[in-house]
């Protein structure tokens, strides 16, 4: 997989902000906005005559090796960005990332955040694979009569909680009760989209804050073919890095 950004900024701001961060993938320079317009990205909530007019609503295309775009994601609003772990995990694909396991009361689970850096604006994934022990079921979102599968995710300033993705469940048929529930009875993945806060409020909440411990539970309930076990829940934490925005001009050439 390779990667190339590209935005309206000229070559010279280009390459002093490549220069500043490190940047070693190509940065192109779209002049006059014209490859924007052209994929149908401009950003049409910007004045044209603001000096930001140019910007296009910031997105990702993921292209195959054929040149085919497989995949693109596009965020409404400028100051948001999802990082291209969390989009790959969200269409499915693994990714390398430090993980935990947790031994729970009928299931296993392995738990990571898509990235472990993040400033504000940014969308990053929570990852869970849930792995029921055998011949254990656990309740999907949907079941009426048991607690089905949730991560509920603590509220704290500065941290957006957003969807969750969970599979598609399957249908159980409880022959004693006469009853069709949605389970899951083998390993699934919930994947939680979580966002530092680039509002006023966020961004006060976040000033000078170099990490952050998001908390949150797995809650559940677990049956087989005979009993029907309590309610769980399962203590989770992440610990993310947060960086500041580069705020910095081009310095003048």
């Amino acid at each position: 997989m390779e990667l190339a950004a590209i935005s309206y900024d000229s070559v010279a701001t280009l390459a002093d902000f490549a220069m500043r961060r490190g940047i070693s993938f190509p940065l192109l320079s779209d002049a006059g906005s014209n490859t924007i317009k052209r994929y149908g990205i401009l950003n049409t909530t910007i004045d044209p005559k603001n000096e930001l007019y140019g910007y296009p609503f910031p997105g990702t295309f993921i292209v195959d090796r054929q040149g085919i775009v497989t995949s693109r994601v596009f965020e409404p609003i400028y100051q948001e960005r999802s990082t291209i772990a969390s989009i790959l995990v969200r269409l499915g694909r693994q990714i390398d990332a430090p993980a935990t396991k947790v031994a729970g009361a009928h299931v296993e689970l392995t738990s990571y955040a898509t990235d472990q850096v993040a400033t504000l604006g940014t969308h990053l994934s929570l990852v869970l694979d849930v792995r029921p022990a055998p011949k254990v079921h656990v309740y999907a979102p949907g079941a009426s009569s048991y607690k089905p599968v949730r991560l509920a995710l603590d509220a704290q300033p500065g941290l957006i909680v957003r969807s969750a993705q969970l599979p598609r469940p399957e249908d159980y048929f409880f022959k004693p009760l006469n009853e069709h529930v949605p389970v899951y009875q083998h390993p699934f993945r919930i994947v939680q989209d979580v966002m530092l806060d680039p509002s006023r409020d966020g961004s006060a909440a976040l000033k000078d804050v170099t990490s952050i411990t998001i908390t949150g539970t797995f809650e559940y309930q677990a049956c087989d073919d005979a009993v029907c076990f309590p309610p769980q829940g399962i203590p989770l934490s992440w610990s993310i890095g947060v960086k500041p925005l580069d705020r910095e001009r081009a310095k003048p050439r």
